[in-house]
């Protein structure tokens, strides 16, 4: 894609500021290097460079947040693709975001999802934590899933029983939630990973 003069500088001050500190510079830090005078017009060029694919914002399982360019993204992140609360449908993210996780867990299955709710405290999964989901449609019992209950997201150990399912939450406050035949039932993946950013 060719940029305009002033695009593909802004791009190349983002390269090179990464280059030389391993990290993407502040809009702050673009204003000055850039000397552009307004915010609105970095935030401008940021947006305008997201959707044509050259840039994207990742955010780091250890806290950073930064912009990233496209084709030269160092390998480590994966999509953010909603938020999970208990007894709700899986909310969507708006704009999609990358979050930056372990190299380990780098995987085209696997995705991000925000934790919303404290179902699963005693499993050390917390309100705003973020977890690394691999796909799939099957689990060992007693994993913890990602599962739709009549099309309504859950974060749950998973319990599979003659009688039916079983979803176990993980705090002693919540209800074991019991999964008939006449339910629709599916999983969405299996949790891998649980990081929070400070």
């Amino acid at each position: 894609m060719k940029l305009s003069p002033k695009k593909q500088r802004f791009v190349e001050f983002i390269e090179n500021f990464i280059g030389d500190y391993d990290r993407s510079p502040t809009f702050t830090e673009m204003m000055e290097g850039l000397k552009i005078k307004s915010l609105g017009t970095i935030n401008w060029y940021v947006k305008e460079l997201e959707k044509s694919g050259v840039i994207r914002r990742a955010k780091g399982f250890n806290g950073k947040r930064g912009l990233e360019i496209v084709g030269q993204i160092s390998e480590t992140s994966l999509p953010l693709l909603g938020q999970i609360t208990a007894g709700y449908p899986l909310e969507e993210v708006e704009n999609l975001e990358y979050i930056e996780v372990p190299p380990s867990f780098i995987h085209p299955e696997n995705y991000v999802l925000k934790v919303n709710g404290d179902s699963m405290i005693d499993d050390n999964i917390q309100e705003g934590d973020y977890v690394v989901i691999r796909k799939k449609t099957d689990a060992n019992s007693g994993d913890t899933v990602v599962a739709f209950v009549n099309e309504e997201a859950t974060l749950k150990r998973y319990y599979p029983a003659p009688t039916g399912i079983e979803l176990h939450p993980r705090n002693p406050e919540y209800d074991v939630i019991k999964v008939g035949i006449e339910d629709d039932f599916r999983i969405g993946g299996i949790v891998l990973f649980v990081f929070r950013m400070y």
